[in-house]
Formats: structure tokens, C-alpha cells, sequence
């Protein structure tokens, strides 16, 4: 049974909120925290954690973490499987539902900007692409591509690069396959999006650099002497979804013996950091997250707090 202390939830609004944070910034910590002080539900938005028996390397919560609040999505893909954004939105929403129609609040928790933007704001209105027409449009010069997309879209035009053929080419696609402007739709889904962000709730836990790529140091050693290694090891045919998770292209190579172990930590390190520093361009992005500033000083119950005051003002 969930460790569950004196749940009081302060906020009768059942809409999700969002915990959101570069890697390492302790959004699980903060996320069970609210979830036992809202009699909330914790639903996973990272890409990699939903895969299981790769626990280690995704820094997935532990079973003793998962212990203290009801966790959903967490390790329920097998390693072989391919996952994307749209596939992870049909499975989030229903979840959702669920712990709405329980009268408890969902805890959206995750650093995978995709993922939250599809379940947040729904996918984008543009369509994808289409091998068939962008075959037809290979074959014209840049001066034809740009003539077309100014006669299709003239605002859409004045806002292209017209001086990146690939630039071009995509936003005549989208004004074909839409068969409107690409501006309009952009600027539809802009308007879409403010109505929307009024009502989104959640915080983004924003660590100083140098602190923050302190705490990737010691997690990464940690995952290290925790066995990741022969976790990923264990697993063969990975997916070319799961391959993309941090560290895993590493240990291969180490397996391999193309790199030393010391190298393999090493690299992981490096690209756990540039990753952090993804995510923090991503999120911050998104006016509708409310930062918190944290240090390595900062007491827990003070983010809390702040957290709590976040979610309050947009009951």
C-alpha cells in the first residue's frame, strides 16, 4: 500500500498538474510530495522510463520511491517496442480520465518536451510529411519552390528562410497538403494555444548550472555502480526508440569493447549535461510553467510551498 500521510487536497480542481525539469532536478522527489499533500496519482512523461528492466539507466523511480504514491505508465513497454509522442498521448489520456473519475488529481511528471506538448496542447496541426509530393517538389528549382510559396502563402513566405531550399520546400508541402496557408495554420494553433495555456497548470524546477551539473556527475557515477551496464546488457534487439535513452549507445560500445568503462561514464556524463541543457531551452519556452529556482540549500518544503502557490493561482 502507497505511504500516503495526512493527505489534504487544497485544490478541487482535478485538471493535471505539471512537473516538469531538466534531467536531475528532482522532479520525482517533488512529485511524490505533491501527490501525498493532493491525494494526487503520478503519470510518467518521460520517453524512456515507460520502458521496463531498463530502471537504472532511465533513472526511473525505485520501488521503494513508487511505494509512496500510485505511479502510472512507468516501465510497461517492452525494450523492443518503438514509442513516439502520439502513441504515448493514447496512453496518457485514458489514465488521466481514470484518476479524475477517482476524484484525485493527476501528476503529470516527466522532462520529454514532446511528449508533454502533445498531452498539454495536443499534436500539431501541420501534416506530416509526404514522399509522393516531395518527390514532385525535389524536382524544382529553388527559384520555382519559392515563386510557389509566395503565390500560396505570401505571409508564410516573408517568414521562410527562402534561402534554405529545405525551409521552402516544407512550407509549400504543409500549404499543399493543408490546402491553406501555413501561416494561417500557425498562427490558428498560436491562438489555440493561449486560450489553452490558461488553464495548464505546473512548475519547472530550475537548478543553477554548475549545481545542476554537479548532481548529473554524481547520478551518473551512481547509475554506473548501480549496474547499468549489465542491465543494458541484459537486453538484446532494443528498439531504435530505446537506443536513443541516454547512455544505453554508450554501454553498447563499451560492451564492445570500443571504450573503456572510465570513457563510457565519461561520455554519459557529457551528454546527460548537453540533454539538460535541451530541456532548459525547451521548457523555458513555455510562459505557462512557473520556475522555481532551487540550489543545493533550498529545503524541499519551501519548494513545496512555492509549488502549492503556483497551482492555487490557477484554480
Amino acid at each position: 500500500m502507497p505511504n500516503n500521510p495526512t493527505t489534504t487536497n487544497t485544490t478541487t480542481n482535478l485538471n493535471p498538474i505539471y512537473i516538469c525539469g531538466s534531467t536531475a532536478t528532482g522532479k520525482t522527489a517533488i512529485s511524490i510530495a505533491l501527490a501525498n499533500q493532493l491525494n494526487g496519482e503520478i503519470v510518467n512523461a518521460d520517453a524512456y522510463q515507460v520502458y521496463r528492466g531498463l530502471d537504472t539507466i532511465t533513472a526511473a523511480p525505485s520501488p521503494q520511491e513508487q511505494a509512496q504514491a500510485p505511479h502510472h505508465l512507468f516501465g510497461i513497454l517492452n525494450p523492443t517496442e518503438e514509442f513516439d509522442a502520439q502513441q504515448y498521448l493514447k496512453l496518457a489520456k485514458p489514465v488521466i480520465t481514470d484518476i479524475q473519475s477517482r476524484n484525485k488529481t493527476p501528476i503529470i511528471v516527466g522532462g520529454s518536451g514532446m511528449y508533454l506538448k502533445f498531452l498539454t496542447h495536443g499534436p500539431s496541426p501541420l501534416p506530416p510529411g509526404d514522399k509522393t509530393l516531395r518527390t514532385k517538389l525535389d524536382k524544382l528549382t529553388d527559384q520555382q519552390l519559392i515563386a510557389q510559396l509566395q503565390q500560396l502563402d505570401p505571409q508564410g513566405a516573408t517568414q521562410t528562410n527562402l534561402k534554405n531550399r529545405r525551409y521552402v520546400t516544407r512550407a509549400l508541402e504543409i500549404c499543399i497538403l493543408a490546402e491553406q496557408p501555413m501561416s494561417k495554420l500557425k498562427t490558428d494553433w498560436a491562438n489555440s494555444n493561449t486560450q489553452t495555456e490558461k488553464h495548464l497548470r505546473g512548475i519547472l524546477l530550475d537548478w543553477e548550472r554548475e549545481e545542476l551539473r554537479q548532481r548529473i556527475k554524481t547520478r551518473t557515477e551512481q547509475i554506473i555502480k548501480s549496474g547499468a551496464i549489465p542491465e543494458v546488457a541484459s537486453h538484446k534487439n532494443l528498439s531504435k526508440t530505446c537506443e536513443k535513452a541516454i547512455g544505453i549507445r554508450d554501454i553498447l560500445s563499451h560492451l564492445n569493447n570500443e571504450i573503456t568503462q572510465d570513457r563510457c561514464q565519461e561520455l554519459i556524463y557529457f551528454a546527460t549535461c548537453q540533454y539538460a541543457k535541451r530541456q532548459r531551452t525547451w521548457f523555458n519556452k513555455e510562459q505557462w510553467l512557473t520556475p522555481i529556482n532551487i540550489t543545493s540549500t533550498t529545503p524541499q518544503k519551501n519548494i513545496i510551498t512555492q509549488a502549492l502557490n503556483a497551482i492555487t493561482k490557477k484554480n
